[in-house]
Formats: C-alpha cells, sequence, structure tokens
C-alpha cells in the first residue's frame, strides 16, 4: 500500500461523514459505511447494525485440523506486506488495485467481500495477465503488474499464501502484493458486509 494513502482515505471520509449516533456501529469512529465499485455496479460496505449479532455455522468454528488447516503466517512471503480491514476497504476504492478473492468458486458463490473479484489459487499462474503481467518466452513478465489484495476464509486457509508464493515464483513482484489474513471469517466477525451467499 502507497504510504499516505490510508490517512488521506480517513481524512476524506471524516470531513464528508456526519459524526455517528452513540448506538451506531460504524467502521470507524467516524465512517459509517463505504461505498465500492463492483461488476454490478456501487456497493455499500458498512457493518450489522444488530450489537447481539453473532457469526454461526461455519464462520464461528474456532478449530479445524492441521494440515490441511493450519495457521498460516501474517507474511506468507517476503516482501508481502500484510493489511488489515481499513487498508482493504482503501484498495477496494482504488482503481490502481485488485482485491482477489483466492478461493475455489464455491466458496466466492457462497458470499464474498464486495469488489473482490475471483481468481482460485489453483488457477493464479495462468491467469496474470488480468493482472498486468504480458507472457514473453521466458514465462511472465510483470513488470507492469498491478497492485493486489490477496485473501481467502480466514488465518487457517492456505489458498491466498499459497497463491502468493506461485504468483512470486512466477514473476510476480512480491511488493505489489498485499495479504487480507483475516480472510472471511475476520470479515464477517466484523460484521462487514458480504455480497453473495
Amino acid at each position: 500500500m502507497r504510504p499516505g494513502l490510508l490517512p488521506a482515505l480517513i481524512i476524506g471520509l471524516t470531513l464528508s461523514a456526519p459524526v455517528l449516533a452513540q448506538d451506531a456501529v460504524g467502521i470507524t469512529p467516524d465512517v459509517m459505511s463505504v461505498t465500492v465499485e463492483t461488476a454490478s455496479g456501487p456497493r455499500e460496505i458498512s457493518r450489522i447494525q444488530d450489537t447481539d449479532h453473532v457469526i454461526e455455522d461455519e464462520w464461528g468454528r474456532t478449530s479445524r485440523p492441521c494440515p490441511n488447516f493450519c495457521i498460516q503466517p501474517m507474511i506468507p512471503a517476503p516482501g508481502v506486506s500484510p493489511i488489515g480491514e481499513l487498508e482493504l476497504l482503501e484498495a477496494l476504492q482504488n482503481p490502481g488495485m485488485t482485491v482477489v478473492d483466492s478461493r475455489t468458486p464455491d466458496w466466492f458463490q457462497a458470499g464474498t467481500i464486495p469488489g473482490a473479484v475471483n481468481m482460485p489459487y489453483t488457477e493464479m499462474v495462468d491467469r496474470l495477465g488480468e493482472l498486468g503481467c504480458e507472457i514473453d518466452f521466458d514465462g511472465w513478465d510483470c513488470e507492469g503488474a498491478r497492485d493486489v489484495a490477496l485473501f481467502c476464509n480466514g488465518p487457517w486457509c492456505g489458498q491466498s499464501p499459497t497463491a502468493i508464493r506461485r504468483m512470486i515464483e512466477a514473476g510476480y513482484p512480491a511488493e505489489r502484493i498485499h495479504y487480507y489474513r483475516p480472510g472471511m471469517q475476520g470479515w464477517r466477525m466484523l460484521g462487514l458486509t458480504v455480497a453473495g451467499g
């Protein structure tokens, strides 16, 4: 993430946002919602206003067998930047960045972060052209690669870390990759808007 963008986002939203009511569930003290562009048009992201809301079903599970569901590192490869929810919201509003849901299509269809594109980790290297890389005789030339932010199901999900490592092995610059480790479990835990399922 480029230095200074998050403060600019917060300042811009703060100047245009009203002060939240005492019992409102906002994103920050001064920001109630953020609007992002999606394939189907603008979509507002906010938090669930029910202060008794809890995550249930698959998203409420705390323990999964390892392997395959081992705790993932905060930085899946050298040079990759970990980000949180505010930085991900900034990325979703930045036309120069692509937010990638690297989960398999069944997970994506069941619910994703509004504005994210689905590029399954199993297809990531074959689809680097969609992220600004060009194919040449030696493989991928990623000099013109876009900044990207990848996520999957949560701190126990290896799909985006696997995708990230494969991208770097194929020539994608690590410094242009951001990793939202909390994934869908963290997003849902905060009651943020989910697209689809």
